[in-house]
């Protein structure tokens, strides 16, 4: 008898729930946008792994053996929070941070992939940030990543960022790198 009436419950409750259709999307609009901008952003990023208080912190490698030299062998997983200042010296003006995940990802030539958000706290740009993916072949001495969004007023944002090592201490593998970027944003 118990069982007869959970069951007429749940055919009563099924029944009594009327299907909503729906579409996952709107109906599609030609964009419109505002006029195209462009910006050009100079400075400096400051990544220290050795020390008290690195910016850099190792999260995750994988168990392999091999080039165990290096701060960054094939693997190695990085969590940042890196100082972007106006000029290369460590007393420069700070503008901003960039905040993300570099990995080592080749047995071969160093080479990182890139997850950044750089995060400007400082002038114009304050409070907006733009996001960098890309593959960074570190041992070459210009490099260009591609700059994939942005917050605030880069909201939408595409470009490049050029770099080159303007410092790297190879024992502690410190570096300070400096960046042109060229974003285009709405």
């Amino acid at each position: 008898m118990k069982g007869s009436s959970i069951i007429s419950w749940i055919l009563v409750i099924t029944s009594a729930i009327s299907p909503i259709y729906t579409q996952y999307y709107s109906k599609t609009v030609p964009f419109v946008s505002n006029a195209e901008k462009v910006t050009n952003l100079h400075f400096f990023f400051h990544d220290t792994l050795s020390g008290k208080n690195p910016s850099a912190v190792l999260v995750a490698h994988g168990n392999i053996t091999g080039n165990e030299k290096s701060a960054a062998p094939f693997s190695s997983v990085y969590a940042i929070d890196d100082p972007l200042t106006e000029g290369p010296k460590s007393t420069s003006e700070v503008i901003g941070n960039v905040q993300g995940l570099w990995v080592s990802s080749s047995k071969g030539m160093p080479t990182l992939m890139a997850f950044f958000d750089f995060g400007f706290t400082k002038g114009e740009f304050n409070g907006s940030s733009i996001s960098v993916f890309s593959r960074n072949p570190i041992s070459e001495t210009e490099r260009e990543l591609a700059v994939v969004g942005g917050r605030g007023k880069f909201r939408m944002a595409k470009g490049v960022a050029k770099l080159k090592t303007y410092f790297l201490n190879v024992t502690t593998e410190d570096a300070i790198v400096e960046y042109n970027v060229t974003v285009i944003y709405y």
